[in-house]
């Protein structure tokens, strides 16, 4: 079955660019960047999708039975600037530029010393005859992996003071999931990445496993009036509980409520608050201005500075 996905997503991908990228090229005489371009296309097209399958299912939500009225637009607009640049425009570019060439390397350097490295299905060969079950513990490990960066965003004062960028929104819709600063984007798409080259995901489950939890994370930062009864929300994350982590549970270190998908992270390691059944109003109060307004540009310069001051101890 992901084989066929893929197989389908593949051949969609090379109609796509023979009809309509190649020609461009050929014609501003660039086809040595052919593959190059494929390549790009191919992460701006899974990025579109995303947003496409996000849109469809959260915005409708919002809209019948929202928490609060969308009342600062601006801010929103703002968040939208974020999603569309890291689904479709910065984060992916500097990825395949930065990592392209590192991951040729790395693969070419573990193929010549003639190591295989373990994976989850050398380790446990029934996965390979079981894809759905592979499938659900890819999830499952990836989003423990998850749970834990969450933590470490809000332990290390350096981290924190990035990763406030996203808590600083007292506006919170699903486009809220990508407000992050990008050098936050950077360090998560490498400890996802990793993580999931690490237990050796393959290609063809990879985007389905991503599509699954950026959903999860989206629809939790949803403004919608929507829990999962108490047996429900100790099963998967809820827009209220994840709320509640935007609300009053939310502030550095001693937050709550971190898990993505699966709350029994929460439950575990005693970081789970279950019992506040109240959707409260989201954004840090104690976060400076310039990190809940402005625009884009502004808010990367200003995680930035606080980035900065934290390492030197000022923060």
């Amino acid at each position: 079955m992901f084989e066929t996905l893929r197989d389908g997503w593949d051949q969609m991908n090379g109609w796509l660019f023979e009809t309509l990228v190649q020609p461009l090229l050929y014609a501003a005489g660039l086809m040595e960047w052919a593959e190059d371009a494929f390549e790009w296309m191919d992460f701006a097209l899974f990025g579109l999708l995303q947003v496409l399958i996000i849109y469809a299912i959260c915005r409708p939500l919002e809209a019948w039975m929202p928490v609060e009225p969308r009342s600062d637009r601006r801010s929103i607009r703002t968040d939208v600037i974020y999603t569309l640049l890291t689904r479709l425009g910065l984060l992916p570019l500097i990825a395949f530029v930065a990592f392209a060439s590192m991951e040729a390397r790395v693969s070419g350097l573990v193929a010549d010393s003639g190591w295989v490295p373990p994976t989850l299905e050398t380790l446990f060969p029934i996965l390979r005859e079981w894809p759905l079950l592979a499938l659900c513990v890819y999830i499952v490990v990836l989003d423990f992996g998850e749970y834990w960066r969450h933590r470490f965003q809000h332990m290390f004062p350096w981290w924190w003071a990035l990763h406030s960028i996203h808590h600083a929104q007292r506006q919170m819709t699903f486009w809220t999931d990508d407000r992050n600063h990008i050098i936050d984007d950077m360090i998560g798409a490498v400890w996802f990445g990793g993580l999931a080259l690490l237990i050796g995901v393959p290609p063809g489950q990879f985007p389905i496993v991503v599509v699954i939890l950026r959903l999860a994370e989206a629809l939790s930062h949803a403004n919608v009036r929507l829990n999962f009864g108490a047996l429900g929300e100790r099963l998967f994350v809820s827009p209220r509980f994840h709320r509640l982590h935007h609300g009053v549970l939310g502030s550095g270190e001693s937050g709550k409520n971190f898990a993505v998908l699966l709350p029994v992270w929460d439950m575990i390691f005693r970081t789970g608050d279950f019992e506040r059944h109240r959707y409260p109003e989201t954004g840090d109060p104690e976060l400076p201005e310039a990190l809940a307004t402005g625009g884009w540009l502004h808010q990367q310069w200003a995680g930035l500075r606080r980035m900065g001051a934290a390492l030197i101890g000022r923060g």
